[in-house]
């Protein structure tokens, strides 16, 4: 049973916040609303390309409220990107709040929440071994 990529990320939210997220990562991180195939549940896929990676679906109804400040061990969702100035600055326009940092291996990230509060880390291997 070899694990040979990450299929995709589930947010779960109640309607209004599912709009506000679906919105913010197709218009702030870059991502494509595309097909749901195999459910029945109100919800959003989002695309890089033909793959379907972020999947925002709704509280089951019937369930209960979900436990919200839980200690959890979430952290963040990370994409690969390039332009890394081009992104700064879409951030900025945006006014979306962002801190940088540069690994050892000289891949550079972006790092910002989404209106949820989940955490967002973007890669730019481009400036690897400058």
């Amino acid at each position: 049973m070899p694990v040979t990529e990450i299929n995709h990320i589930n947010l779960r939210a109640n309607r209004d916040m599912m709009h506000v997220l679906r919105d913010f990562y197709c218009d702030i991180v870059g991502l494509k609303v595309g097909p749901r195939t195999a459910t029945t549940s109100y919800g959003f896929w989002l695309y890089i390309g033909d793959n379907d990676v972020v999947h925002i679906a709704e509280y089951n109804k019937g369930v209960g409220a979900p436990d919200l400040h839980v200690n959890c061990t979430y952290d963040h969702v990370s994409f690969t990107c390039t332009d890394m100035p081009a992104t700064e600055a879409h951030l900025t326009a945006h006014q979306v709040p962002y801190t940088t940092r540069v690994l050892m291996n000289g891949v550079r990230q972006v790092n910002f929440k989404d209106p949820a509060g989940n955490g967002i880390e973007l890669n730019f291997e481009e400036f690897r071994n400058l």
